[in-house]
């Protein structure tokens, strides 16, 4: 007898979703031994949808030379210029058990150099 009551698509025994019918003649449930013959099946119609989301179009500038900088300044040397003051930003691109890589830009050559921490 069985527990589970939901619609053709769900098993009646563990009440899994079943797999969709394929070349085989009978269908399987994951969850349990329940198998059911794909006869069960006609007259269903079957069909699946991708849906995407719409993309938004966002107006990115491209010139960095008349960006403003941003961030936080810190006493740093820049090896170019060797003038104090550079912004720097983290970014996690190693594997999270590894340190940060850290970003640092002269705030006046625009200089940009990376170490990894």
């Amino acid at each position: 007898m069985s527990c589970f009551g939901g619609g053709p698509n769900f098993c009646p025994e563990c009440g899994n979703v079943l797999p969709l019918p394929g070349i085989a003649d009978v269908v399987c449930c994951p969850g349990c031994s329940f198998r059911i013959p794909v006869s069960e099946f006609s007259g269903q119609e079957i069909y699946s949808a991708v849906v995407f989301n719409p993309v938004e179009q966002t107006a990115v500038s491209q010139d960095d030379e008349d960006s403003e900088m941003k961030g936080p300044v810190i006493d740093r040397r820049c090896s170019r210029c060797n003038k104090e003051g550079m912004i720097y930003h983290t970014r996690q691109m190693r594997s999270a058990d590894e340190g940060q890589t850290v970003f640092f830009s002269c705030i006046h050559c625009r200089y940009q150099e990376k170490e990894d921490s």
